[in-house]
């Protein structure tokens, strides 16, 4: 049944609380190697570590809760030691201030289609739904009873549902408590990577969580609503999906790649971190650094593997950029010989403190250590090796999925293009050759190479061009390989990267031009006022814009809320077993994938036997005989009442369900004995087998 308001209420608070309790608890600890952006990286750094550590204890059996031990000692600590102070926390209101808005406009967004109704939403509840019923690594798989998630990279979910357990926020809630905290902290850490690097025009980087792409605009229409604009805006490039943020939001997904914002978003704030103040920091401050680094890097492997694959090199790069920028090309000399004094904690140079070593050595192998049981539990065989696109992008099609960030990065390198045009002639051969969206992406490219990368936005913004690049050349072969759509995925997930890379580089760079620009300065009491009036436009816009949704109708943070009038059966039942304590396989009907079906495993977390068969041929890398073979079981129980308790019992199968989906799917003959009703309500009715 649907959670009340008072229930609601509760568990936004409670799970704000929690937030700002981990994030409060290693902002002591981060100052002392962060310092100046120690408060906003607290933001996401403390839900990767309260992720590692909840992840830990679930590997041994422990409940998550045992995971806010070690917060807890350190607020304990932070409070005897007097490192809260007033003065000092009252300076970083702007970071908590901002950390809000963006939660409660995606809060906002989620309390108008809050519904786990469509799309890979089924999916993402179960799988948080599963690990919040019994939290243990690697997690029950929902969708394949006596099968785990070791196929699936899962920590997203994980962490979400760790906070659901620690906060008391039902998974049906917490659903929709994921995407605003996401969006929250990932704008406070763009915000303060830009902060490092310009202060008038610091809040252009977030529009890249805000911002349509121009396929949006192109297919305005009268006859058309705005979701299937949203949608199409998505599929411009053919065969293939290129989401971005605002769309991934409206949507509402809690999918790793969007989850996964977050984490890309507090590495670019280190990155940015260590670049600019590099000079500045001690070998400790660097080892630290280093350290964080690599927490956020490996976070990556479990919970979006395809983010690691294009920033481990880009990590790489920024310990070679920081080498040659600084000077430190030697590991050993005494301080004050050489180019450059190491700020060191022993008056003496150390290749501890080398760059190289820490983005090349330390951070990599920290990476590495902190997920290895991930790795060692990992059994999927989906990506199958690399190939080459035959079919790339057409310009128009590439323009329109990526052109505001290739025109306005294009923009801020005009004077390299008036000192050098010849280099044009690059990306002109590359088009020539067959690849013209490779070639309009060369255009920046070769401009910011030429200039040698001056600042660090130049950086990230070449990274954000060679992932589009690369995903114009090559394709990671999965199950869609060999069909049209053989390069979907890898151009779905990684020009969601590059729309990352890219968009907060590019508004940086264009902040960076603009602040060399005499603008008029604005009268203060606009300059004040300004910020509030982009706030109120900010929660104003979903209010006023009808963009089409399922069950728009349902105004709640309760995700499951529809039920009650599309399925009062089936959410009946859904409460009833829900309220078991215990563990227990259910049978239900299997169909097709994108479905209503696997409802009861999706909203209960309770393992069926099959779920979505085309995703788990996916991750399980084979159509071998456990596909027929389940869903033949399957059919046999609902329709062969000789073979329905033998076949329950070798799947480890207690309790069955019958509703609508399984009357239109079999001609259904239950057992006369051995299976006992224990509810029904609304024409679905919940078996138990007995023992």
């Amino acid at each position: 049944m649907a959670a009340g308001v008072e229930v609601q209420v509760l568990s936004v608070g409670t799970w704000l609380l929690l937030v700002t309790f981990l994030q409060l608890s290693l902002y002591p600890l981060l100052r002392r190697w962060l310092g100046e952006i120690a408060f906003p990286a607290s933001f996401p750094v403390s839900l990767l570590v309260f992720a590692l550590v909840s992840w830990y204890a679930g590997i041994i059996h422990i409940a998550p809760q045992v995971a806010l031990i070690p917060f807890a000692a350190l607020v304990i600590i932070h409070l005897a030691m007097g490192q809260y102070k007033k003065e000092e926390l009252s300076r970083y209101w702007r970071y908590e201030a901002l950390f809000l808005v963006f939660f409660l406009f995606m809060l906002e967004l989620r309390y108008l289609n809050p519904a786990i109704s469509s799309t890979e939403k089924f999916m993402d509840h179960a799988f948080i739904a599963s690990i919040m019923r019994q939290p243990v690594v690697p997690p029950l798989d929902p969708w394949f009873s006596g099968g785990s998630l070791d196929i699936y990279y899962y920590l997203g979910y994980w962490l979400v549902a760790a906070l659901g357990v620690c906060s008391g926020v039902p998974s049906n809630i917490a659903f929709n408590l994921a995407l605003p905290t996401v969006l929250g902290a990932s704008a406070v850490s763009v915000y303060a990577a830009s902060s490092l690097v310009v202060k008038r025009f610091r809040w252009l980087p977030l529009l890249t969580f805000i911002l349509m792409n121009p396929a949006f605009f192109s297919l305005l229409a009268p006859e058309k609503g705005l979701g299937s604009v949203f949608w199409d805006s998505t599929r411009t490039i053919a065969d293939t999906i290129h989401e971005y943020p605002l769309f991934s939001f409206l949507l509402g997904d809690v999918h790793p790649h969007v989850v996964g914002l977050m984490v890309q978003s507090a590495l670019l704030l280190l990155l940015f971190f260590v670049i600019t103040r590099w000079k500045d920091l001690t070998i400790r401050q660097r080892t630290a650094t280093g350290v964080t680094i690599a927490l956020t890097l490996g976070t990556m492997l479990p919970l979006n593997t395809w983010d690691l694959f294009a920033y481990a090199p880009l990590v790489l790069a920024t310990g070679l950029f920081i080498t040659l920028k600084s000077g430190e090309l030697s590991f050993f000399h005494s301080q004050g010989e050489g180019t450059s004094r190491l700020p060191s904690d022993h008056g003496t140079w150390s290749f501890a403190g080398h760059p190289l070593f820490q983005f090349w050595v330390l951070v990599p192998g920290v990476s590495v250590l902190l997920y290895l049981p991930f790795l060692l539990m990992l059994d999927t065989g989906a990506a199958q090796g690399i190939g080459w696109v035959t079919s790339p992008s057409s310009p128009a099609q590439f323009l329109l999925a990526h052109g505001v960030f290739i025109v306005l990065l294009t923009a801020t390198l005009v004077p390299e293009i008036k000192k050098r045009p010849y280099l044009l002639i690059v990306p002109v051969l590359i088009a020539l050759c067959g690849y013209p969206a490779v070639g309009i992406a060369t255009i920046p490219l070769v401009f910011l190479v030429s200039c040698r990368f001056r600042d660090p936005e130049q950086l990230m913004a070449a990274a954000g061009l060679i992932v589009l690049i690369a995903c114009e050349l090559m394709f990671i072969r999965d199950s869609f390989a060999g069909g049209e759509y053989y390069r979907m995925n890898t151009v779905f997930k990684f020009s969601y990267v590059a729309w990352v890379l890219l968009g907060v580089s590019t508004f940086i760079a264009v902040a960076r031009s603009l602040e060399r620009v005499r603008l008029p300065v604005i009268p203060r009491p606009w300059s004040m006022a300004l910020p509030a009036i982009a706030v109120a436009v900010l929660f104003l816009v979903p209010l006023v814009v009808p963009i089409d949704v399922p069950y728009g109708e349902t105004r709640t943070l309760d995700g499951m809320a529809y039920l009650d009038n599309a399925h009062p059966g089936d959410a009946a039942a859904v409460a009833y077993l829900r309220s078991l304590p215990g563990n227990h396989t259910v049978v239900e009907a299997v169909e097709g994938d994108y479905s209503y079906y696997s409802r009861i495993s999706t909203f209960t977390g309770i393992p069926t036997i099959l779920g979505w068969p085309f995703h788990e041929v996916q991750w399980r890398s084979s159509t071998g005989d456990w596909y027929s073979e389940r869903t033949s079981d399957i059919a046999s129980i609902y329709e062969d009442p000789d073979q329905s308790l033998a076949l329950m019992e070798k799947y480890g199968a207690d309790l069955l369900v019958v509703g609508d989906l399984e009357n239109e799917k079999y001609s259904v003959i239950l057992p006369e004995t051995g299976l006992e009703l224990v509810h029904e309500s609304d024409g679905t009715a919940v078996y138990r087998r007995g023992t």
